[in-house]
């Protein structure tokens, strides 16, 4: 066992505060990784306001990368000193999900308060989001991390962990987005920006972000979008109807969890499209809609969580683009950060204006 500084949950709503905390070492099938960067993500602050419930105390992040440290008894194709990330992909490997490729949506429980984490003097500490990232260090299921160069900087790795899959993948693994299709991303944010690159990715035809900030459109174009529209302008699907020629949308990607939005993003569809949900609401929100047009027009939602990544077939793609200079990375962080300021660093986040800000260790 070891004693770190973390940031801590200790009421909904509430600043986190610096604390020492203990860390457990790894048991079997687990890995310890000393952590070098933590990209702070909107699920974090859902989570950190009791959007989608949880116990407290907790330690949130989610978004990390660093080097491992200690390994656990029956630990494969990973070593001590080894350059990482870490996610929030807890997956068994064996239930039906993972055996038929979708580790995100592993059926295997785990109980987060029975984790590696307890308070300094021993009670109980939530193991937020299956990592614990928002500290000096994190002990994981072995699948819960991806090998990264050893030289890649890892405030700009960090993001792999869950912003960038979360956006390229909604795209490219869950929508399956193919050359000459139009698209709609509807948030220019971190996850937004990185849905608009993995639509440039596919081969879109007409990559359209809307946003309500117009500064946040002209940052969309240098990301692969080739049109912007301001969200709060009146009747928005006139716009897009204009831009498509009529045809409208093949895929929208909602990237933000507000309800009105939701509601609107149908009316960008052409026909047999998808609204994918991508930004996730808080619990217990409901939207309304006419099933009816959807029926009609062969029109349909679905949820993709995480960008449907598989950690070893995506990440190692997605670091060769990087290093090709077809995947940005670097201009998606905002600002660095020391843990000491990390609720400045999550004030600024709330704002809309960051893209990603990363607490360093």
């Amino acid at each position: 066992m070891k004693k770190i500084k973390a940031a801590v949950c200790t009421e909904f709503g509430s600043p986190l505060k610096i604390e020492t905390v203990t860390l457990r070492d790894p048991q079997r099938g687990e890995v310890e990784v000393k952590l070098e960067a933590c990209a702070i993500c909107h699920s974090d602050i859902s989570y950190l306001d009791g959007g989608w419930g949880g116990d407290l105390p907790a330690v949130y992040g989610h978004e990390a990368a660093g080097r491992i440290t200690a390994l656990g008894d029956g630990v494969a194709d990973y070593a001590v000193g080894d350059a990482v990330i870490v996610t929030l992909i807890r997956s068994c490997g064996t239930c039906a999900p993972c055996a038929t490729g979708n580790p995100v949506q592993c059926g295997t429980g785990y109980d987060r308060m029975a984790g590696p984490l307890t308070t300094d003097d021993g009670g109980p500490l939530e193991h937020g989001l299956a990592c614990g990232a928002f500290a000096e260090s994190a002990v994981v299921d072995q699948s819960q991390i991806a090998k990264i160069p050893d030289d890649m900087a890892m405030d700009v790795a960090c993001l792999l962990s869950c912003g960038v899959v979360t956006g390229v993948g909604a795209v490219v693994n869950t929508a399956g987005v193919r050359p000459g299709q139009n698209v709609v991303v509807i948030g220019a944010g971190g996850v937004g920006l990185n849905a608009i690159q993995g639509a440039a990715i596919a081969g879109a035809a007409r990559i359209i972000a809307m946003d309500m900030v117009p500064e946040k459109l002209d940052v969309a174009k240098e990301f692969g979008a080739t049109d912007g529209v301001l969200a709060n302008v009146e009747k928005p699907w006139k716009e897009i109807s204009r831009i498509t020629n009529g045809k409208m949308a093949d895929a929208v990607f909602v990237t933000v969890g507000a309800i009105p939005v939701y509601e609107a993003a149908l009316r960008y569809l052409a026909p047999l499209g998808n609204v994918y949900i991508v930004g996730m609401p808080h619990s217990g929100d409901f939207a309304k809609y006419e099933p009816v047009i959807l029926g009609a027009m062969g029109q349909g939602m679905k949820g993709t969580k995480m960008g449907d990544v598989v950690l070893k077939r995506d990440i190692p793609w997605m670091i060769d683009l990087y290093g090709q200079g077809r995947l940005k990375l670097d201009e998606l962080v905002s600002g660095r950060w020391p843990l000491e300021q990390i609720n400045e660093a999550i004030a600024d986040t709330r704002t809309g204006a960051a893209r990603r800000n990363v607490i360093v260790f």
